[in-house]
């Protein structure tokens, strides 16, 4: 199922916080993003809705099977393409920025060739 850009970035952001906090409410996810908590909660409620998330009784947000690998996909995208992009001499922040860009619209067959060519960089390296 294709959603939406910001759908994908939420779903990422919520991995990412995961992975560092154990655990992640929708003000975590308002300070990450530097968005309202209301923006927040109106996308948190889509996500439930469309099966990516889970909402617990004390507010902490559990990523679904189905939100997982969206997010686990764009965070291999993510980051292969920041550290591919600063391998070829891009500030560590601008590449970050541009992978965030890159990575949702850029084709299975091309990211792959990326990634091939980016991990045959790192055996050499």
């Amino acid at each position: 199922m294709k959603i939406h850009q910001s759908a994908e970035n939420y779903l990422e952001t919520i991995y990412v916080l995961t992975k560092r906090n154990g655990s992640v409410r929708s003000i975590d996810i308002a300070n990450e993003l530097g968005f309202s908590k209301p923006s927040v909660s109106v996308a948190m409620k889509s996500l439930r809705e469309n099966g990516y998330i889970d909402v617990s009784g004390d507010g902490r947000i559990i990523l679904l099977e189905s939100g997982i690998k969206i997010a686990e996909k764009l965070y291999e995208r993510h980051t292969i393409l920041t550290n591919a992009l600063i391998a070829l001499g891009v500030s560590i922040e601008t590449a970050s920025e541009d992978a965030c860009k890159i990575e949702h619209i850029i084709s299975e067959e091309t990211f792959d060739a990326i990634k091939k060519h980016y991990d045959d960089y790192k055996k050499k390296a």
